[in-house]
């Protein structure tokens, strides 16, 4: 049986800037027009219960349909400012739904199945609850959903998704789209930094940040603000980061300063459920058409077949120190990634590779098998194909060669591997110039590389000059 009130959670769910902006009274970020919280969510239901009445929106044989439902939604681009209190909203909220109930449908309050809530308040009939769902903090403050309402709604929102031809990407922020550092540990030769930075009054064509209020330099990764603009073209984009929200809020308005990617999905520390984690549980889109770049495999712990490992963005001394490396960074040597063949433009490749194969010859009707996890697999096996690889004492001799890490990369690579020489080998793998395979890959002149070549390729998305992973000759005693 249908339910007799359309969810008003169907509208808060997908609010974006350019449509509608619910953010928490305590965030930085500015709230928008001044049109009441209540009536916004008394005139969504009645839109939601007259099925009688026709939308001009509305597309030929698709009447009643929630998909359509969501997309009038989208376009009706209402915003929020005074929301007002938590209280002043549920009880505003509670006498609109009361009402509303009352003329549409006799079911008593026990029947309802509280999709979800906002303030303690159901959607649907009003009843206060007791707190349930999955909270969805980062579209506003106070608002849970249903496990089924979850769902739901992401069946919904993919095939809405799929008419736009778009896909879901969720970025994280530092060492992936940015580098930041505290003031205080910034290294003297990094001081020339401060007067460099750009004014924050027009970040629009800036790259280097003097946080003064949060004690902090931010450096945006090169090539960055492209890579948002083609991204977006191609998915709904989303921030995820294990920052706090404050931070996240702030970096955000650094890389979208016109709020044109992102919209009010800015998800930080503060909204995941689980700590020191990240899950795809409070993303509204479903796993078969999100894809995720980080620079931590471990961060995605569930999630590891829609993650594409970005190289880390050590711009800042700070950055190299944290995950102990001894190189000098980028702002020491006075350098910086190149824009056109940096990460960011590597992986922008990837995803126009990935959207193309996800989307090839797909129609409303025809989604069945389509999975952003297979495509993104299949554009990993196109990196070394045609490579066979034999390693010489890499793999210890205790492992099982095909359970050993550097086989099971290069096999995902699209690289046959071989425990044996023969002519069809392209690749001797060794650490080692006098082992005898590799003496057997000099003699027959086949390639004869470092492991770090198929380290190299895994994290740079493409098939690295032999030339540059030489094994070193061992010193003469």
């Amino acid at each position: 049986m249908e339910k007799p009130l359309q969810p008003v959670v169907i509208l808060l769910s997908k609010i974006s800037t350019k449509e509608m902006s619910l953010v928490s009274p305590d965030s930085p970020v500015h709230s928008s027009s001044s049109d009441d919280f209540a009536a916004i969510i008394e005139a969504e239901l009645q839109s939601g219960s007259d099925s009688s009445e026709s939308s001009p929106n509305e597309e030929n044989g698709d009447d009643g349909s929630e998909s359509e439902d969501l997309e009038l939604n989208r376009s009706k681009r209402r915003r929020v400012e005074h929301a007002g209190t938590v209280e002043d909203i549920q009880s505003s909220a509670s006498v609109a739904i009361a009402e509303e109930e009352k003329a549409v449908t006799s079911s008593s309050v026990n029947e309802c199945e509280h999709p979800g809530s906002f303030g303690g308040i159901c959607f649907v009939c009003g009843q206060k609850l007791e707190e349930s769902g999955v909270a969805f903090g980062y579209i506003h403050k106070g608002i849970r959903l249903d496990p089924e309402e979850v769902a739901r709604l992401r069946d919904s929102d993919m095939r809405l998704l799929i008419r736009r031809r778009k896909l879901c990407l969720v970025l994280d922020l530092d060492h992936t789209l940015l580098n930041s550092t505290t003031l205080m540990h910034m290294t003297p030769e990094e001081e020339y930094l401060r007067s460099r930075a750009h004014s924050l009054q027009d970040v629009s064509g800036g790259s280097l940040f003097l946080l003064e209020f949060m004690h902090m330099m931010t450096k945006l990764r090169p090539f960055v603000r492209s890579f948002l603009s083609e991204a977006s073209e191609m998915f709904e984009l989303y921030i995820y980061t294990m920052g706090d929200r404050p931070y996240a809020r702030q970096m955000a308005k650094l890389l979208d300063p016109k709020g044109e990617y992102f919209g009010d999905r800015i998800i930080s520390r503060d909204d995941g459920t689980v700590k020191h984690q990240k899950s795809l549980d409070i993303v509204l889109g479903q796993e078969s058409v999100v894809l995720i770049l980080d620079d931590s495999e471990n961060a995605w712990p569930k999630h590891k077949d829609n993650l594409i490992l970005m190289e880390r963005y050590h711009f800042f001394a700070s950055s190299c120190q944290q995950f102990g490396h001894n190189f000098k960074s980028l702002s020491q040597l006075k350098s910086d990634e190149s824009e056109t063949d940096g990460a960011l433009a590597t992986v922008l490749k990837v995803l126009k590779r990935v959207h193309s194969i996800f989307f090839e010859g797909i129609n409303d009707d025809n989604l069945s098998g389509r999975d952003v996890m297979l495509a993104l697999k299949e554009v990993r096996k196109e990196i070394l194909k045609g490579c066979k690889i034999v390693f010489s004492r890499v793999i210890p001799t205790h492992c099982k060669p095909a359970s050993h890490h550097l086989w099971k990369m290069a096999e995902q690579l699209g690289a046959t591997c071989s425990a044996d020489v023969d002519p069809s080998v392209t690749h001797v793998v060794a650490t080692d110039v006098g082992t005898e395979k590799s003496r057997w890959a000099i003699k027959e002149k086949k390639f004869l590389v470092h492991p770090g070549w198929i380290e190299a390729a895994n994290f740079l998305w493409w098939k690295q000059a032999e030339e540059n992973f030489p094994i070193e000759q061992p010193k003469k005693q």
